[in-house]
């Protein structure tokens, strides 16, 4: 399948009810992390994600500036754990930065990013803008790119 972005509004229950299942599943279920998966930035937000055998394999949240912080910013990234390995995680990159640059017309794009990807989003020209912090008992690092 191809991927999709829609705004809140667009989505249906039945892509809502996936999308949310597999954010449930990965942030709060796999990764042992009890926090408030649904927050209230969902509305403001556009939705990338790629569907295959009618799941959600990909999804990447795109927040306009001022949602999340001065700068437009990437969230809730994730590839679902059996499609991981086939760069889906590089391919929702690109296309999230491309709609961020392209059709939101932001030059920058702040993320709060799991230390361990540190190298990942560096690859697309992330650069650390803090120190190591735990957020929710889990390494994270705030990284920012500069158009």
């Amino acid at each position: 399948m191809s991927w999709k972005v829609k705004r809140f509004d667009e989505l249906t229950t039945t892509e809502l009810y996936a999308i949310l299942k597999e954010r449930t599943q990965v942030f709060v279920v796999e990764q042992e992390c009890p926090y408030l998966e649904v927050d209230g930035k969902d509305v403001h937000s556009y939705h990338l994600y790629k569907e295959e055998n009618g799941e959600v394999a990909a999804y990447a949240r795109l927040l306009p500036r001022g949602v999340s912080y001065r700068e437009a910013s990437i969230g809730r990234v994730f590839v679902k754990k059996e499609y991981r390995g086939r760069g889906l995680a590089g391919e929702l990159m690109n296309k999230s930065l491309n709609f961020i640059h392209g059709e939101l017309g932001e030059s920058e794009v702040k993320i709060q990013a799991q230390e361990y990807l540190r190298e990942f989003y560096g690859s697309f020209g992330f650069r650390a803008i803090t120190e190591t912090y735990l957020d929710d008992g889990i390494p994270h690092i705030d990284m920012v790119l500069e158009k």
